[in-house]
């Protein structure tokens, strides 16, 4: 079940998503972080943030909208307080980056340079449910490259970037961010949308419109991971988007992916990262597989 993403080794391809998981101990108890193959942290800002009013999470058909708006205990509160835990328990570790600005990107990553126990950073450019950042690098190639490029000049660690569903060329921003030094991509993130309570006449959630996670992301998260990895064949991805069962993560590794990260559908079984790998596995064994990445890109397209 060993895989990788680049040069971060992984015992199985099954993670945890940002924003779904806390800080990597929050449900040390349903699914303790080591047994995944990484962690990916809550998305990290230089200074606390609030994050949007509520309500801000409203569920949907196979789905759920969030407008959480990035809130976070800051970089200074992770690394005192969880990395040190993570550590501890030999989890691996990605920590998510959010900055409203390039330098406050920077400002995240130079705090985290300073510890142990980080094995990549990931570059959140494509959050929907905020107002300044975000999706104006993702969707900008030149302004994604410039922002990759400096990160990439700030650290020798494996840099992952997240891309958007909302992009107007996903394919331009995938290779954009690889020209600017990003080691591998993570899509997708949410794809923008809208819940309205009909009786009231009003949005449901406070901040208008959110971001769209679940099965009902799946189709359009596997045709963009396949259309990246059909562009970029020696790039390695990690798929996103309704992955709740093993079958769900062969079909992105089918697709492109190396591994997977599991986000919505810990809300409704926390343990669920766990029980996906040993379904992955379960599947290999059917289908007479001794290494599961033997899957990775294995798509046989007519």
């Amino acid at each position: 079940m060993a895989t990788s993403v680049g040069a971060v080794a992984l015992a199985n391809p099954v993670m945890a998503a940002s924003g779904t998981f806390g800080y990597g101990l929050d449900l040390i108890d349903l699914c303790p972080p080591e047994r995944l193959g990484a962690v990916v942290s809550k998305g990290l800002s230089p200074q606390p943030r609030p994050g949007n009013p509520t309500p801000r999470i409203v569920e949907t058909a196979a789905g759920m909208i969030n407008a959480i708006g990035l809130q976070n205990v800051g970089v200074e509160a992770f690394c005192r307080d969880a990395l040190p835990l993570l550590r501890e328990r030999g989890a691996v570790v990605a920590v998510n980056v959010f900055g409203a600005r390039m330098e406050e990107y920077l400002e995240v990553i130079a705090r985290c340079e300073r510890e142990t126990g980080v094995a990549a950073y990931e570059l959140n450019v494509s959050c929907p449910n905020v107002t300044a950042g975000g999706m104006e690098f993702g969707h900008d190639p030149a302004l994604l490259e410039t922002l990759t490029r400096r990160c990439r000049e700030a650290t020798g660690r494996p840099l992952w970037v997240k891309l958007s569903p909302n992009a107007p060329d996903l394919v331009a921003t995938a290779r954009a961010a690889v020209a600017g030094g990003a080691d591998a991509l993570t899509l997708i993130n949410t794809v923008r949308a809208m819940a309205i309570d009909a009786a009231a006449r009003r949005p449901v959630l406070a901040n208008g419109c959110g971001g769209l996670s679940g099965p009902a992301v799946k189709p359009i998260a596997l045709r963009m991971v396949w259309e990246v990895h059909r562009a970029l064949p020696e790039v390695p991805l990690v798929g996103i988007g309704g992955v709740e069962t093993g079958r769900d993560a062969a079909e992105f590794l089918l697709a492109g992916a190396s591994a997977v990260q599991v986000g919505t559908a810990i809300f409704r079984d926390p343990a669920a990262p766990l029980r996906i790998v040993a379904e992955l596995e379960r599947f290999c064994e059917a289908q007479g597989i001794a290494d599961v990445r033997e899957l990775i890109g294995g798509l046989q397209w007519r």
